[in-house]
């Protein structure tokens, strides 16, 4: 039986500065026609602006690290369950599904993407700085959108027996 995905999760290396395949997921999310260098300095960048934040406002709540930072960040914003729509005689119903681990991280990446992209005006790092520094505190639009996701889902699990 053939695979369901691609071999890009083993091929995946390491990004260069901390060593981490989350890391470089997030920066080949980031990435706009092939321009991995761009992406990376965005990425670290924004890394830099959130370290020189942590270190002038020494906040007792958050971590001491940008790397350490953008996983509670993550963590943050990673939903547990989604809706899906399943039609069932005639009807299409909003069922509440668990996620697995992957499709969570991809939604957390693209719903952070999309809220730096959104906002227009500023440099992307800046932006992407602080959607991260926001979503670390448990604010900003990416958690909104987590929030909202599992309020429909909450609202819909009467039909969590469709989920077959």
């Amino acid at each position: 039986m053939p695979n369901k995905f691609t071999a890009s999760e083993s091929q995946l290396k390491p990004d260069p500065r901390y060593q981490d395949l989350v890391v470089s997921k997030f920066i080949n999310c980031i990435m706009y026609d092939g321009k991995k260098a761009t992406a990376q300095k965005v990425v670290y960048d924004a890394f830099d602006m959130i370290q020189n934040r942590l270190d002038k406002e020494k906040p007792e709540t958050l971590p001491k690290t940008a790397i350490e930072l953008f996983q509670k960040a993550l963590e943050n914003v990673r939903p547990s369950v989604e809706v899906r729509s399943k039609r069932v005689g005639g009807a299409n119903y909003q069922v509440p599904m668990q996620l697995n681990k992957r499709r969570a991280q991809s939604l957390t990446f693209r719903w952070i993407i999309e809220a730096v992209r959104e906002e227009k005006g500023k440099p992307v790092a800046l932006r992407l700085a602080k959607e991260l520094y926001d979503a670390a505190k448990g604010e900003g639009k990416a958690v909104t959108t987590r929030e909202n996701t599992h309020r429909m889902a909450d609202a819909n699990k009467a039909f969590a027996h469709f989920a077959w």
